[in-house]
């Protein structure tokens, strides 16, 4: 048995909510836990109700989809519903998991949320914790989106009041501060290692200590980010090295 699908709408038209609910309808496995009817209210609805998918119109007034994703901190699965087919490429290109142009015909419908039921099924994690997806940050940087699992971010470095985020041959920059986004991440997994820098304990692949009574790590890419001596004694409880 399929299991259960939490589902967010967000959609400026409430014909197009009306309609994607129809379409839904014959699906048992999909629970709609909510509505939103523009990007602001759709960051506060994916921090409260926290759904497995969201169903997101690419333009709305007062911020486009594209733009509500790159306020959250961390981002569900999704499925752009739009009926510009123009944002098609940009959706692919920042790994959305299905695109469905307006108006949506049921077979698509069906498709988007097998391949959605077919990834969520293949991205549980192992019996000894929680059924889960892998968290996800959405990251726009001008005309350039990313889709990126967490794990697979390796550096986050404050830059005045922006924030730059390492993960392949990437380095985008966002608008948002290193504190709020170290609140979000899992301690034992992302170390503040100073002021300026968020590691990936996962990419550490040398310690060595420094005259400054601190730590020099030195991440798989060949960075150095320095550890202040003060956090020096935690990074010590959190690993192995």
């Amino acid at each position: 048995m399929m299991p259960t699908m939490r589902v967010l709408l967000i959609d400026d038209e409430r014909l197009a909510r009306a309609e994607l609910r129809r379409l839904l309808a014959g699906h048992p496995h999909v629970d709609i836990v909510g509505e939103a009817a523009n990007a602001a209210d759709g960051v506060q609805q994916i921090a409260a109700l926290k759904p497995d998918l969201v169903f997101l119109d690419v333009q709305m007034p007062g911020g486009s989809g594209f733009d509500m994703l790159a306020a959250l901190d961390a981002a569900p699965q999704v499925i752009f519903t739009t009926a510009f087919d123009r944002y098609a490429l940009q959706a692919f290109e920042v790994n959305a998991l299905d695109y469905l142009q307006k108006p949506i015909q049921p077979a698509r419908m069906a498709a988007a949320l097998q391949r959605c039921a077919a990834q969520r099924f293949t991205n549980v994690l192992p019996a000894a914790t929680p059924a889960a997806m892998p968290q996800k940050m959405f990251i726009k940087d001008g005309e350039r989106c990313w889709f990126v699992a967490l794990d697979d971010i390796r550096l986050f470095e404050s830059e005045g009041n922006y924030m730059r985020a390492y993960f392949d041959m990437h380095q985008p920059l966002m608008l948002r501060s290193l504190s709020q986004l170290e609140a979000r991440l899992d301690p034992q997994r992302f170390f503040r290692a100073s002021r300026r820098h968020i590691v990936n304990l996962g990419f550490v692949e040398r310690v060595v200590p420094n005259d400054a009574g601190g730590l020099d790590l030195t991440l798989r890419d060949g960075m150095e980010i320095e550890v202040s001596r003060r956090r020096a004694a935690q990074f010590r409880s959190l690993t192995n090295f």
